[in-house]
């Protein structure tokens, strides 16, 4: 899970720790010895016959101790990086609002998602595109990072895209601008069913699928579908306040921190009182689980899908003195019932609903109609049925 950032006394403490860290290291720098990293990175720049980057260097060595933890969920961000990584966990950033994929012929970059009422949508941008170039810059070879870069920039501006569609190419500008990802919608299907895809558990998530249910409710939903394939998760607080929202009185969320703190958030007695199912693939990961987990234990919610893979640790974001950051698993969490899904590895839907490669691709991208998807089907059939 990760951390929201530290209140303005937290900030306080650690720079009174941090100043007598300086102090001590000071005090005992003649007798110190170099760490072998240090040693190392010396040697280099003294001794190498050819060009040092150190940010690179320094970027890989990192990223090394954290893959060296053995934890799949721990990570480090480098500098160039970081705002990225910010702009994400605020569902806000200045850009054009794509998510775009290498195209498979490696010509550039397929856009398999374009954000409803944002830039490229508003300048025709489709799913489907592919991105061959980005301001005369051949997009054939380039890093996904490298693109994001030329892509983004000051709001108001412009970015010209060349695009291939089918057997035409043509250039298209697209004027930047504040785009925010929406994190929660809302759709009535058939049969007085209301279905909530959350995209995240990052910010606003809470206040979008909160308004999503309620919205609703109001138009006559007798039941709800929620839909957590593809979110990768997000902050704790955010899914507590769905959770309690839903859920009747009892417990909610257990953790356990590095020094063995053991927190447990409740639930108050107001709940939707609504037959409810969950949608899960094996990209539902963190809170995504924990969400459709929870709603199965209080015996709310039957889970539809495919088996998830079982994150049980949460994460704390520590920025590093260069502007890189580590993403630190800090704690480990379990369900209402106690239960790890570490240990359990992942969820086993109550009924399990695979779907092919090509199906896949359109519910990510968000182009595959309802009544077209084989897992929101069977989801509707399920509460049908209750």
């Amino acid at each position: 899970m990760k951390k929201k950032v530290l209140k303005v006394l937290s900030y306080i403490l650690v720079a009174a720790l941090a100043s007598a860290a300086t102090l001590f290291i000071c005090v005992g720098m003649e007798t110190k010895k170099p760490s072998k990293l240090d040693a190392l990175e010396n040697l280099i720049e003294e001794r190498f016959i050819g060009e040092v980057d150190a940010t690179q260097m320094e970027d890989a060595a990192a990223e090394a101790m954290v893959d060296a933890l053995g934890d799949r969920w721990s990570y480090y961000i480098p500098a160039s990086q970081y705002q990225a990584h910010v702009e994400q966990m605020n569902n806000a950033y200045v850009g054009i609002g794509i998510t775009i994929q290498a195209a498979e012929d490696d010509s550039g970059f397929e856009v398999v998602k374009v954000e409803p009422d944002g830039p490229a949508d508003e300048a025709g941008v489709l799913a489907g595109d592919v991105i061959t170039a980005i301001e005369g810059q051949s997009a054939a070879g380039m890093s996904t990072s490298d693109a994001r870069d030329l892509v983004r920039g000051e709001e108001g501006t412009q970015v010209k895209l060349t695009l291939r569609r089918g057997e035409e190419t043509f250039d298209l500008p697209v004027t930047r601008k504040t785009v925010q990802t929406a994190v929660a919608t809302a759709r009535m299907l058939d049969g007085g069913i209301g279905l909530v895809t959350i995209a995240n558990f990052d910010s606003r998530c809470a206040e979008e699928t909160i308004a999503a249910v309620k919205s609703l409710m109001e138009q006559g939903a007798q039941a709800l579908l929620f839909d957590v394939r593809y979110n990768p998760g997000g902050y704790k607080d955010e899914l507590v306040k769905v959770l309690d929202y839903l859920l009747p009185e009892g417990p909610l969320f257990r953790s356990e921190d590095y020094l063995g703190r053991v927190t447990v958030d409740q639930s108050d007695a107001d709940c939707v009182g609504l037959p409810m199912a969950v949608l899960v693939n094996g990209s539902s990961y963190s809170a995504a689980e924990f969400f459709a987990a929870a709603l199965r234990e209080y015996g709310v919610a039957e889970i539809i899908g495919e088996p998830t893979v079982g994150k049980g640790y949460f994460q704390q974001t520590y920025k590093l003195p260069d502007g890189s950051a580590v993403g630190l698993s800090v704690g480990k969490y379990s369900t209402p019932n106690g239960v790890s899904l570490a240990e359990a590895g992942g969820l086993t839907p109550d009924r399990v609903v695979e779907v092919d490669e090509d199906t896949a691709r359109k519910i990510y991208a968000g182009v595959l109609e309802p009544s077209e998807d084989p897992q929101i089907c069977a989801a509707v059939e399920a509460l049908i049925e209750k």
